[in-house]
């Protein structure tokens, strides 16, 4: 009943304070590890997507402040919300992957047929003896583990390891410009850490909204891959302000988190697949307009976006040579000569940055392949 009586926020008031949250609205002139914490992690099954991330948000962002926080372990890439990669802060890594153990733990039931006998607290032992002697791949991980369990599923083996540890993907695996097979030991080995007891869910709910607000309970549990957070919004309650959606959804806030105008300029931003915003809810229209549902990927797989007025309005794709490095824009709809100059300006801007190709273009049309 309580959001009956709530202010209603339009779709466009929306995406303007998510816009603001998300640090799109304007670039932050805050450090990269800043930005990290605030967002609560960086989306990160590819490995360039946290850098293209950061250069919507930050100013004058350069790609080697990431890859520097990577090589000290400051930052590091570890499966956590939603059960997928993440660039973490350390401290973040250390107390997020327990909170979200439990999505961990539905992911591992999974595979209960292939692990008939196995005893999986041996397994983690073992495990943890195997990738803290050096980093394993999961090829290296899986056979080691079969030699105890010749009978089990090997694929099951490895699942159970990566499921019931913390494991982060070692460098050079995510540095900038360079490459490295996934390589896996436990955080508390790489960060040089003792295991940290996991982030309080009120805690967590806070800095949520403080990034992705306002939001219901149902995005916030889409977003972490938690289910039954609706008693720690309500035991926050008194500390929050609510709205409500155009649907009449209850949505919580922090009560002096930023809410601008609807009306406040957005300009474009190149997002890479995968960005946080465009997965950071359950109801996502507060980002991608109805008719463009689903346009943005296929299956687990999404492309790269471009946001006009703060919305999906287009996707793109960077091809490289030695030579040229050449943005190529698909509009969704119709854009305007204005629109059109002001996504090619931010295109030259994310080049001249983020490739090393001394020649940039700018292209509109159609294309089929939208992979890396």
């Amino acid at each position: 009943m309580a959001a009956t009586f709530a202010p209603v926020l339009s779709t466009r008031a929306l995406n303007r304070a998510t816009m603001s949250r998300q640090l799109l609205l304007r670039r932050a002139a805050v450090p990269v590890k800043d930005a990290v914490g605030h967002l609560v992690g960086l989306q990160a099954q590819n490995t360039r997507p946290p850098y293209f991330q950061l250069h919507s948000r930050l100013e004058g962002f350069d790609p080697a402040e990431l890859s520097a926080l990577m090589e000290s372990r400051e930052v590091v890439r570890i499966v956590t919300l939603r059960s997928t990669i993440h660039t973490h802060t350390a401290e973040d890594a250390l107390t997020l992957r327990p909170l979200v153990q439990p999505a961990r733990d539905r992911e591992l039931n999974m595979f209960r047929s292939g692990l008939t006998g196995v005893d999986q607290d041996r397994l983690s032992s073992l495990a943890r003896e195997l990738v803290e002697e050096r980093p394993r791949t999961m090829k290296e991980l899986r056979e080691e583990l079969l030699l105890h369990w010749p009978d089990a599923d090997p694929r099951a083996l490895a699942v159970a390891a990566r499921c019931r540890l913390p494991l982060v993907q070692v460098t050079p695996r995510g540095l900038w410009g360079r490459s490295g097979q996934v390589s896996l030991t436990t955080a508390e080995h790489w960060l040089g850490t003792p295991s940290q007891p996991a982030a309080s869910p009120d805690g967590t709910v806070l800095r949520y909204l403080g990034a992705f607000g306002p939001a219901s309970v149902k995005d916030m549990q889409m977003w972490a891959g938690l289910t039954r957070m609706r008693e720690v919004f309500e035991r926050l309650r008194p500390r929050l302000v609510t709205f409500r959606d155009e649907n009449g959804v209850e949505l919580f806030d922090l009560p002096d988190a930023p809410r601008p105008d609807p009306d406040t300029p957005a300009p474009p931003r190149f997002l890479p697949e995968f960005d946080n915003v465009l997965l950071g809810h359950a109801d996502r229209t507060r980002v991608i307009p109805p008719a463009y549902k689903g346009r943005n990927g296929v299956g687990n797989q999404t492309y790269g976006t471009v946001l006009a007025d703060g919305f999906l309005a287009a996707l793109w794709r960077l091809d490289e040579t030695a030579e040229t490095a050449t943005v190529t824009v698909q509009a969704l709809g119709t854009l305007d000569r204005a629109t059109r100059e002001e996504i090619t300006q931010e295109a030259v801007e994310m080049l001249t940055v983020m490739s090393s190709a001394p020649a940039h273009d700018t292209r509109f049309g159609t294309f089929v392949d939208f992979g890396d």
